[in-house]
């Protein structure tokens, strides 16, 4: 399968076992999902071919897809299946000295992925006297806490400096899809258990706007910080454009004798003209959720967000100070939104912050564009799922979350004027249930 990475990258001292592990009847492997303490049908849920909870399964049969074969021939790196910086977020790609007897690199994002490597645990984690904080000291990942979960999903969902964790521009040239993530959408994509009474005295209650919130925290920390690094922030002579929005580039060009400008100034970034604006989705969302909920680092955020994006008509040096500056904005955001209490209006406080007239004029291109939406259907979801408005009138309002879904649905047709008139109108039909 090529060569693995060593001992020193991959985390943790446990045995990797594979799926097949927790595969059996009376573990993850039922059919349908009716055990008393959790569904006990996870497995299916994982493998499920055609929806969205059987994409860890599938990613590494995606290699060999024509797309990722492509993908390989472009870059001339042998085959997919077999090459690390494809198999690092496509498999659970450990060493072969940490992959126990069942342990199987075809089975894709495996459970150990994201639960952790278990030979430490495995046999044990379901018995009585165990609990889960007994599991958690053994080795088991917490993800029910934001922040661990927000930062094993970006390893993979923006990169991670542990090796053959990153989507380079040279990998989006030859035909990698843009990466974009959502900690409270991709969640409830992924999720294969039920929150129970069971789990709430086990885990406590997940809170969707905290995950939200966290998430947007977390992304803005990991991408500052490997920016930072100079092995990923640059690619020769030039940046790595991974970090920049494709799109700014990525536009129509003629050569007539009267300009068109393809794009607008955007309040938030004080860079030179015509020069690529660094991918800010996550920053404007972090923007809008720190007045919100946590005003109290707001403008010492923002004054950090202004600051990195003026320092990139500074020079590499001033960027790489700004962006260290920007990540511990964002990991004291990421701390204050995972210790505070949450209330069910802070959701409508949430969706008003980010159409207020403070975020609205921010929307000038389609990645922060396209956050903005799913960021407010995740939070209307969460308000149905809190009880705050009924299932009737949140599909009374669905016609205007779809209108917004369509302004972003392509990057080729995407018009600012038109995204923030119909964003602007579904969040006021939000407002409006509150």
């Amino acid at each position: 399968m090529g060569s693995s990475p060593t001992d020193a990258q991959t985390p943790g001292n446990g045995q990797y076992e594979g799926v097949a592990t927790c595969a059996g009847s009376t573990c993850h492997g039922r059919a349908e999902g009716n055990g008393e303490v959790v569904r006990q049908d996870e497995i299916a849920s994982w493998q499920e071919p055609s929806s969205s909870t059987g994409a860890h399964s599938r990613a590494y049969a995606a290699l060999a897809s024509p797309r990722g074969r492509q993908i390989a021939a472009s870059m001339g790196i042998g085959p997919a299946t077999s090459a690390p910086q494809c198999l690092g977020c496509h498999a659970t790609y450990v060493p072969k000295s940490k992959q126990g007897a069942r342990f199987q690199v075809s089975d894709g994002v495996g459970c150990e992925t994201c639960h952790g490597a278990s030979s430490s645990w495995l046999a044990v984690h379901y018995a009585a006297p165990a609990t889960h904080q007994s599991n958690v000291a053994a080795g088991l990942t917490p993800l029910e806490r934001p922040q661990t979960r927000a930062r094993v999903c970006l390893d993979c969902h923006f990169g991670s400096a542990d090796g053959n964790q990153f989507v380079t521009h040279t990998m989006m040239a030859a035909g990698h899809p843009r990466v974009v993530f959502e900690l409270d959408l991709f969640s409830a994509l992924q999720q294969h258990h039920d929150e129970d009474a069971d789990y709430v005295n086990r885990k406590g209650k997940a809170d969707s706007v905290r995950l939200w919130a966290v998430g947007q925290a977390e992304a803005v920390r990991r991408s500052t910080d490997l920016f930072a690094r100079e092995e990923y922030g640059t690619q020769g002579v030039f940046p790595e454009y991974y970090f920049y929005d494709c799109h700014s580039c990525h536009r129509a060009i003629t050569d007539g004798p009267q300009r068109k400008l393809t794009f607008e100034t955007n309040p938030g970034r004080p860079i030179p003209f015509g020069m690529a604006p660094y991918n800010d989705e996550n920053i404007i969302m972090l923007s809008a959720v720190s007045r919100a909920l946590a005003p109290g680092r707001a403008a010492a955020f923002d004054k950090a967000s202004k600051d990195f994006h003026r320092a990139m008509g500074q020079g590499r040096g001033a960027a790489v100070q700004a962006a260290q500056t920007l990540r511990g904005e964002a990991a004291a955001l990421s701390n204050s939104l995972a210790g505070r209490g949450y209330s069910g209006n802070d959701a409508f406080t949430v969706v008003q912050a980010i159409s207020d007239r403070t975020t609205s004029p921010r929307f000038t291109d389609y990645a922060g564009s396209a956050q903005a939406v799913m960021a407010v259907d995740t939070l209307l979801n969460a308000m149905v799922r809190d009880g705050r408005i009924t299932t009737g009138a949140a599909a009374g309002i669905r016609a205007n979350i779809n209108r917004a879904y369509s302004a972003v649905r392509s990057p080729g047709t995407y018009s600012p004027t038109q995204f923030r008139e119909a964003f602007g109108q579904a969040t006021r039909a939000i407002g409006a249930l509150r």
